[in-house]
Protein backbone atom coordinates (compact mmCIF):
# COMPACT_ATOMS: atom_id res chain seq x y z
CA UNK A 1 0.00 0.00 0.00
CA UNK A 2 1.49 3.51 -1.61
CA UNK A 3 1.71 6.41 1.63
CA UNK A 4 0.33 9.41 0.44
CA UNK A 5 0.60 13.15 2.28
CA UNK A 6 -2.85 15.04 2.48
CA UNK A 7 -1.82 18.50 3.19
CA UNK A 8 -4.53 20.85 3.25
CA UNK A 9 -2.35 23.62 4.31
CA UNK A 10 -0.55 23.19 1.25
CA UNK A 11 -3.88 23.42 -0.68
CA UNK A 12 -4.82 26.95 1.17
CA UNK A 13 -1.07 28.64 0.10
CA UNK A 14 -1.55 27.53 -3.49
CA UNK A 15 -4.79 29.33 -3.63
CA UNK A 16 -3.46 32.38 -1.99
CA UNK A 17 -0.50 32.12 -4.64
CA UNK A 18 -3.11 32.08 -7.73
CA UNK A 19 -4.99 35.32 -5.92
CA UNK A 20 -1.97 37.05 -5.32
CA UNK A 21 -0.28 36.34 -8.84
CA UNK A 22 -3.86 37.67 -10.55
CA UNK A 23 -3.79 40.95 -7.97
CA UNK A 24 0.07 41.47 -9.33
CA UNK A 25 -0.95 40.91 -13.04
CA UNK A 26 -3.58 43.55 -12.80
CA UNK A 27 -1.89 45.89 -11.22
CA UNK A 28 1.20 45.79 -13.48
CA UNK A 29 -1.35 46.61 -16.28
CA UNK A 30 -2.59 49.45 -14.58
CA UNK A 31 1.09 50.64 -13.68
CA UNK A 32 0.89 49.57 -10.43
CA UNK A 33 4.99 48.18 -9.31
CA UNK A 34 4.43 44.33 -8.42
CA UNK A 35 6.68 43.07 -5.52
CA UNK A 36 8.20 39.87 -5.98
CA UNK A 37 7.69 37.20 -4.31
CA UNK A 38 9.72 36.02 -1.53
CA UNK A 39 11.57 32.72 -2.86
CA UNK A 40 11.04 30.97 1.14
CA UNK A 41 7.29 32.08 0.55
CA UNK A 42 7.20 30.40 -2.44
CA UNK A 43 8.82 26.97 -1.57
CA UNK A 44 6.81 26.98 1.75
CA UNK A 45 5.35 23.62 2.32
CA UNK A 46 3.25 24.55 5.75
CA UNK A 47 2.95 27.40 7.89
CA UNK A 48 2.36 27.32 11.74
CA UNK A 49 -0.68 28.09 13.68
CA UNK A 50 -0.31 31.84 15.12
CA UNK A 51 -1.94 33.81 18.28
CA UNK A 52 -1.68 37.25 17.80
CA UNK A 53 -2.70 39.55 20.39
CA UNK A 54 -2.54 43.24 21.43
CA UNK A 55 -2.16 45.12 24.99
CA UNK A 56 -1.32 48.84 25.45
CA UNK A 57 1.96 48.68 25.20
CA UNK A 58 2.41 46.10 22.56
CA UNK A 59 1.72 43.16 19.91
CA UNK A 60 2.22 39.49 20.42
CA UNK A 61 2.66 37.01 18.26
CA UNK A 62 2.87 32.96 18.78
CA UNK A 63 3.89 31.07 16.97
CA UNK A 64 3.50 26.96 17.79
CA UNK A 65 7.10 25.47 15.72
CA UNK A 66 6.99 22.16 17.35
CA UNK A 67 9.98 19.41 16.25
CA UNK A 68 11.74 22.96 14.69
CA UNK A 69 15.18 23.42 16.35
CA UNK A 70 16.48 26.93 16.73
CA UNK A 71 18.53 26.59 13.91
CA UNK A 72 15.71 26.23 11.51
CA UNK A 73 14.11 29.61 12.66
CA UNK A 74 14.47 32.52 10.76
CA UNK A 75 12.73 36.12 11.96
CA UNK A 76 13.24 39.22 9.90
CA UNK A 77 11.23 42.50 9.79
CA UNK A 78 11.24 44.64 6.52
CA UNK A 79 8.71 47.15 5.31
CA UNK A 80 6.16 46.62 7.57
CA UNK A 81 6.22 42.51 7.41
CA UNK A 82 7.48 40.48 10.04
CA UNK A 83 8.46 36.83 8.35
CA UNK A 84 8.57 33.58 9.81
CA UNK A 85 10.52 30.81 8.12
CA UNK A 86 12.74 27.81 8.68
CA UNK A 87 12.07 24.06 8.08
CA UNK A 88 11.07 21.02 10.06
CA UNK A 89 13.10 17.88 9.10
CA UNK A 90 10.99 14.49 8.82
CA UNK A 91 11.97 11.96 10.85
CA UNK A 92 13.57 8.77 9.66
CA UNK A 93 11.59 5.63 9.55
CA UNK A 94 12.77 2.34 11.48
CA UNK A 95 13.11 -0.67 9.26
CA UNK A 96 11.10 -2.66 12.01
CA UNK A 97 8.15 -0.35 11.88
CA UNK A 98 5.68 0.72 9.70
CA UNK A 99 3.88 3.82 9.42
CA UNK A 100 0.14 4.06 8.92
CA UNK A 101 -0.71 7.67 9.01
CA UNK A 102 1.50 11.06 8.78
CA UNK A 103 -0.66 13.83 9.61
CA UNK A 104 2.59 15.91 10.40
CA UNK A 105 3.77 18.89 8.09
CA UNK A 106 7.68 18.65 7.18
CA UNK A 107 9.60 20.91 5.21
CA UNK A 108 10.03 24.30 4.70
CA UNK A 109 7.46 26.57 6.25
CA UNK A 110 6.80 30.43 5.94
CA UNK A 111 4.29 32.78 7.86
CA UNK A 112 4.18 36.47 7.20
CA UNK A 113 2.40 39.58 9.68
CA UNK A 114 2.01 42.87 7.91
CA UNK A 115 2.49 45.31 11.30
CA UNK A 116 1.49 49.03 11.56
CA UNK A 117 3.40 51.36 11.00
CA UNK A 118 3.68 53.04 14.64
CA UNK A 119 5.79 50.66 16.40
CA UNK A 120 9.35 50.28 17.73
CA UNK A 121 11.28 47.93 15.20
CA UNK A 122 14.49 48.36 17.02
CA UNK A 123 12.80 46.86 20.20
CA UNK A 124 11.24 44.01 18.41
CA UNK A 125 12.00 40.62 20.86
CA UNK A 126 11.71 37.27 20.27
CA UNK A 127 11.55 34.06 22.46
CA UNK A 128 11.97 30.71 21.64
CA UNK A 129 11.10 27.89 24.22
CA UNK A 130 9.83 24.57 24.00
CA UNK A 131 8.40 24.52 20.50
CA UNK A 132 6.56 27.77 20.68
CA UNK A 133 7.68 30.99 19.17
CA UNK A 134 6.99 34.29 21.10
CA UNK A 135 7.37 37.75 19.52
CA UNK A 136 6.89 40.37 21.12
CA UNK A 137 6.50 43.99 19.16
CA UNK A 138 6.36 47.30 21.24
CA UNK A 139 3.97 49.93 20.00
CA UNK A 140 5.56 53.63 19.39
CA UNK A 141 4.93 55.89 22.34
CA UNK A 142 2.42 58.22 20.53
CA UNK A 143 -0.23 55.59 19.64
CA UNK A 144 -0.15 54.21 23.35
CA UNK A 145 -3.39 54.82 24.99
CA UNK A 146 -3.33 57.92 27.29
CA UNK A 147 -5.49 58.37 30.75
CA UNK A 148 -6.12 61.63 30.97
CA UNK A 149 -7.87 62.70 34.52
CA UNK A 150 -10.47 64.45 34.70
CA UNK A 151 -11.42 66.21 38.06
CA UNK A 152 -15.67 66.60 38.49
CA UNK A 153 -16.75 69.66 40.80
Amino acid sequence: MALVKFNPVRELLDVEREFNRMFNTLGSRMGVSKKDDDEEYENAVWMPLTDIYEDNDSYLIKADLPGVKKDNLKISYADGILSLSGQRSEENETKDAKCHRIERSFGKYYRSFNLPKEIKADKIKAEFKEGQLTVTVPKADEVKPKEIEIKVS
